[in-house]
């Protein structure tokens, strides 16, 4: 009998599945994926919904179970926590980067007390990196996303949320 993978290989799996609202990066890099043990014969897998009422929490949920499952698990258990809450300093720098790459202003860090500013921040725009942006809607196409439009190359854009 081939013995199963262990944490580690698990790891490299999860981050083949893509943030289904952003797929330029993954899950793992989102830092939704919390921690990952083997007990026994069973892989469990904890996860941080980026909000409580994530619409992609499902399908997030499927692709983790999917690609553990791809790798020889019978029994896979998705455990959800709330407890830290996902921020987007959980994001690592890389996605920041591909996010920027891909057209999505990155969220900055949350300030040293874990408050978030309410006034409006300043946007670097992804495509030229003018700061001379401006917010056209709060609501963008996901919950964490606002549509911003650059002053300077007159395109409009996304920008992650900071939470």
């Amino acid at each position: 009998m081939t013995p199963l993978p262990n944490a580690e290989q698990i790891w490299q799996a999860l981050a083949q599945v893509p943030d289904p609202e952003i797929p330029v990066i993954n899950v793992v890099e989102m830092g939704i994926v919390r921690d990952v043990q083997v007990e026994g014969g069973k892989a469990v897998v904890t996860m941080t919904p980026t909000f409580s009422g994530c619409p992609a929490l499902y399908v997030i949920r499927e692709g983790l179970e999917q690609a553990v499952r791809g790798l020889g698990f019978a029994e896979v258990e998705v455990r959800t926590v709330l407890f830290p809450p996902w921020s987007t300093d959980c994001i690592t720098p890389e996605a920041k980067a591909k996010l920027e790459r891909y057209g999505i202003a990155p969220p900055r860090p949350t300030s040293e007390f874990g408050l978030i500013e309410l006034e409006l921040e300043l946007v670097r725009c992804p495509r030229c990196g003018s700061l001379d942006t401006a917010v056209k809607n709060t609501f963008g196409p996901t919950l964490c996303k606002s549509i911003y439009v650059c002053n300077v190359c007159r395109e409009p854009f996304e920008s992650f949320k900071t939470l």
